[in-house]
């Protein structure tokens, strides 16, 4: 008697468990589930993107510190820290006026020079 009690309970807790472990599978394929599912496994891969976007600005940001160090260009300290300082454009002379011929207003030739980019 003992031993068909025994064994009934043993059944009915294994249909149990079975019965919970088919109903969890169950639901995790609904569409609702599914869809959840898919949305956390976006969001795991945007953070994973971000952290390497970082990763790769942060060896971008070194690598150009070495590479301004060994072509001498330092930081100036009025510009933002991602903007290096470059050397300055070259000026061009402004054109001077002879200031003794004052009826023809004429630039004095020997004082003008040639700016390329006016011939194009």
């Amino acid at each position: 008697m003992f031993r068909r009690a025994f064994w009934f309970t043993a059944g009915a807790a294994a249909g149990v468990w079975a019965t919970t472990k088919v109903n969890r599978q169950l639901k995790k394929l609904t569409p609702e589930s599914l869809a959840a599912q898919a949305a956390d496994k976006a969001v795991e891969a945007g953070h994973r993107l971000k952290d390497f976007a970082l990763d790769v600005k942060a060896g971008m940001t070194q690598r150009e510190d070495e590479l301004n160090d060994a072509l001498g260009l330092h930081q100036d300290p009025d510009r933002p820290d991602n903007v290096t300082a470059l050397p300055g454009p070259r000026r061009l002379r402004a054109i001077e006026y002879h200031q003794n011929d004052k009826n023809t207003h004429r630039p004095d030739r020997s004082a003008v020079t040639s700016n390329r980019n006016e011939d194009h």
